[in-house]
């Protein structure tokens, strides 16, 4: 189990995100107000806190965002997911990976350019939003397969 550490949104795709206190997730469709939100495989993007800090050993200044992630995840192992599986994010919300990695925008991103490497490419989890919900820091995350985390 694990904890989401940051929310963040942008109003543009390809763009750093802002960290905000909470968002509200909408079956279906996303992130309220998010860029990716829609009806489409991409509807929220998370990436391990814990990448992030590994960034931050060579860039001091870097701030959740940055990589174009809608969720920061700690003590959650985003790597062992496969598309399929699902996440719990407290008492209402529910997710359900898509997808692992990207293709990123060809030497063309805004986000590599900031950061010096974009590890979103690579260790970034895609998700499509089965139950919406409020999502703010702190709130618990639990992962599991499609039969052992219900979408009730």
């Amino acid at each position: 189990m694990g904890i989401v550490e940051a929310v963040c949104t942008s109003r543009e795709k390809g763009t750093v995100k802002r960290v905000v206190d909470s968002a509200m997730l909408v079956a279906a469709w996303g992130i309220e107000g998010d860029a990716h939100a829609g009806e489409w495989h991409r509807q929220v993007s998370l990436l391990a806190g814990e990448s992030i800090d590994l960034v931050r050993q060579q860039l001091p200044g870097l701030v959740f965002g940055m990589f174009g992630e809608n969720l920061v995840t700690r003590g959650i192992d985003l790597a062992a997911l496969s598309p399929g599986d699902r996440l719990q994010l407290g008492s209402s919300a529910l997710l359900e990976v898509t997808q692992l990695g990207k293709v990123c925008h060809n030497g063309a991103c805004p986000i590599k350019s900031a950061t010096g490497d974009c590890i979103m490419p690579r260790e970034g989890v895609f998700c499509r939003v089965l139950s919406g919900g409020v999502v703010r820091p702190g709130v618990q995350i639990e992962a599991g397969n499609a039969d052992s985390v219900d979408a009730t």
